[in-house]
């Protein structure tokens, strides 16, 4: 009975041995492969970002040509209106504070900008919604332009006069 004792032992350190193999084999498989997933995550994470970034640095070009636009626009209409007039002064410093955020939008991150801007709505909130109301204005402006662009190109010259469309009028576009 000892031998059988003795052999149980044995059989029972065996299995006990064979288990802990096992499973020091099964965290090592599962710590490998948290840490390839941990790998693949992190160039994600990366491969976003760097997308990301490159997206808003477009972007934030292309906003900050567009606000320099709308200031140049602006500046110009001051030039054009009466020296020394209310007109001429607003639009001034409407120009200026646009020039301001254009050069703020290309020279600094996103979110900078934004507290920026956000900043300067709370201390020029007349400024700022004149200003965002010019903007809008220009927006929709480029918009239309853009629309009749499309459908008229430059090697087809039309002579059409087209006026504003008012109510439910139809009109042809010719005299």
């Amino acid at each position: 009975m000892t031998e059988t004792n003795q052999n149980f032992d044995d059989a029972k350190r065996k299995a006990e041995a064979a288990a802990n193999d096992t499973a020091n084999h099964a965290k090592s498989v599962v710590d490998d492969v948290t840490a390839q997933a941990k790998s693949v995550a992190n160039d994600a994470k990366e491969t976003i970002r760097s997308e990301v970034t490159t997206r808003v640095d477009a972007a934030k070009g292309a906003a900050a040509q567009e606000v320099g636009n709308v200031a140049s626009a602006l500046r110009k209409a001051a030039q054009e209106s009466r020296t020394g007039s209310a007109q001429e002064r607003t639009f001034g410093q409407i120009a200026d504070s646009l020039a301001d955020a254009s050069d703020a939008i290309s020279n600094k991150d996103l979110g900078t900008a934004i507290s920026d801007v956000g900043n300067f709505a709370r201390r020029n909130p007349l400024t700022f919604l004149a200003g965002a109301a010019l903007a809008g204005f220009a927006v929709s402006r480029f918009v239309k332009a853009s629309e009749r662009n499309s459908t008229t190109t430059a090697a087809e010259p039309t002579d059409e006069f087209m006026p504003p469309r008012h109510g439910n009028a139809e009109f042809t576009g010719r005299a």
